[in-house]
């Protein structure tokens, strides 16, 4: 809904459910936006006017919710509120006179819902992902399910279905089949001697694509130091060496001081990620730099560490500088991906902004559980996102998972969190039919 999202602001109009009344049968009401919180509106019925006690907050894009004129050409009634019915005498001039140039939603805002509810990834789609337990690595995975655009992939060796992985659609850790052999990456055959017939390969043009970069004469090279966020301890910006250079602007990593011998927990980024940066960036922006496990000069100083290793730090230039207007700022409520559990959706709350990277906490843990991550990431949603597209939100933590936080691993405390997976009635009641913003019947059905 991003790219319609300006249709939405504060005061606009639209037609709601109305909850006040005492009919067995649906009706609606006029209600004004009061306040955006992502997808999530506070509402107030019109004729309320500074009484706040009936507000109420709604999912804009929920089904319930229409632009005015929908009652009219839907033949359903509006019916006011029994709280004020009796507060105008002509609610006809009041409507006329509260809705002559207001804004509402456009006509076809419930297709514009419904079509940003289309998913070109469909079940039995096979695809390259990430090999969760060797990060060097991509295997096949089979799309099981798609939720808002989230897809459950099982990677194909699983007979059972229970090995699987959690990402976006536009996640970098997905690609089409034949990607790692196309830039060098590693990739782990596959043991089935006999395909499912029914699976069939996700066309390349799905996957989200990565900018071109203009390569000059000097470029990325084997065993140049960078600093890069550790894809292990997504709180950790770590110091880390470039260890392979794949083609189509790739690079294989290693976070230095805790390199497996075999390379086998090196991670690709593309060379335009905003997970990697120079030597410095730390420093400069005021951010805890992790030092080599076992690094026993502290504090960690980035000149004497070259200088002992005999290496060099990778070009400032060659590092992605763009800054999108994002938008984002310290305090912002959001709902966001448990990328060390990525089936879990959080409430969270952005604590810190550099350049484009958020640091992202997830409410009612400690602050070790943080995430650095970018602020296009198809990680991050909307407060209400969950609710729209029918996925489950973890809320944060109770206050006794918070306090065993010392003791139990993430992991297992945020599996704990699956489990929390009259007025009196009067004698007449008011139907308005609203066909246009300025043509309005009247009608009263006695009781």
């Amino acid at each position: 809904m991003g790219n319609c999202w300006g249709d939405i602001a504060e005061g606009v109009r639209v037609e709601v459910l109305n909850t006040d009344q005492n009919l067995t049968s649906k009706v609606f009401w006029i209600a004004v936006i009061v306040k955006l919180a992502g997808y999530n509106a506070l509402l107030r019925y019109e004729g309320f006017e500074n009484d706040t006690s009936l507000d109420f907050w709604c999912n804009i894009c929920n089904n319930d919710v229409h632009p005015v004129g929908w009652c009219a050409s839907s033949g359903k009634p509006l019916v006011p509120p029994q709280t004020i019915q009796h507060k105008y005498s002509n609610w006809k001039a009041f409507l006329v006179k509260r809705l002559t140039g207001a804004k509402t939603l456009p006509a076809d805002f419930a297709q514009k819902v419904s079509d940003s509810m289309q998913y070109p990834f469909k079940p039995s789609m096979r695809v390259e992902v990430v090999d969760k337990t060797h990060l060097c690595r991509t295997r096949v995975a089979v799309v099981d399910s798609v939720i808002g655009g989230r897809l459950r992939l099982v990677y194909e060796e699983s007979e059972d279905k229970t090995d699987d992985f959690w990402c976006h659609m536009y996640s970098p850790l997905i690609h089409p089949i034949g990607w790692s052999r196309s830039i060098g990456h590693r990739f782990k055959r596959s043991d089935i001697l006999k395909k499912n017939e029914s699976h069939f390969n996700a066309p390349s043009h799905l996957f989200s694509k990565v900018k071109d970069v203009d390569q000059n004469a000097e470029w990325f090279k084997e065993g140049m130091k960078l600093e890069a966020i550790d894809p292990l301890n997504l709180s950790a910006i770590c110091v880390a060496t470039i260890r392979k250079v794949l083609a189509e602007d790739y690079l294989m990593i290693g976070i230095d001081g805790s390199e497996a011998a075999d390379g086998s927990d090196w991670f690709c980024y593309h060379a335009l990620s905003p997970s990697i940066f120079p030597v410095g960036f730390c420093e400069i922006n005021k951010i805890e730099l992790t030092p080599p496990r076992g690094y026993t000069k502290l504090p960690f100083k980035w000149f004497d560490y070259l200088r002992e290793t005999g290496s060099i730090a990778a070009p400032v230039k060659l590092f992605n500088k763009e800054v999108p207007n994002h938008g984002f700022r310290a305090g912002m409520k959001l709902e966001a991906v448990d990328l060390m559990e990525p089936r879990l959706v959080c409430v969270a709350t952005v604590t810190r902004i550099i350049h484009r990277l958020l640091r992202i906490h997830f409410d009612g843990w400690e602050d070790e559980y943080d995430q650095w991550v970018d602020c296009e990431s198809a990680d991050l949603y909307p407060v209400g996102w969950c609710q729209l597209t029918g996925y489950q939100l973890q809320p944060p933590a109770p206050q006794s998972a918070k306090d065993n936080q010392t003791n139990v691993t993430k992991q297992k405390k945020k599996s704990k969190s699956q489990q929390y997976k009259g007025h009196k009635k009067s004698e007449y009641c008011f139907f308005i039919t609203i066909s246009s913003m300025n043509s309005v019947t009247w009608d009263i059905l006695e009781i």
